[in-house]
């Protein structure tokens, strides 16, 4: 754990940043006394659940019919 003064964060951020994504806990002080901590953020994907949007759309059987020529004309270009 490293333990820096305000003014030398403002000075050195863009360096304490980096050192905090690789995972190095940045404590920054007002004179002596600890007031914050610096820390990565830990991105994680969100929880994927089945069946999360049932019956919330439908697929009628127009779904399945040819689309009209003009409309496949646009998908030729």
């Amino acid at each position: 754990m490293k333990t820096f003064t305000v003014h030398a964060a403002k000075t050195q951020l863009s360096k304490l940043i980096a050192w905090a994504q690789a995972g190095e806990e940045i404590v920054i002080a007002k004179g002596s006394t600890p007031v914050v901590k610096l820390v990565a953020l830990q991105s994680t994907a969100p929880a994927r659940h089945f069946g999360a949007m049932k019956g919330k759309a439908a697929v009628t059987a127009a779904f399945f019919e040819p689309l009209p020529a003009g409309e496949l004309e646009g998908w030729e270009e």
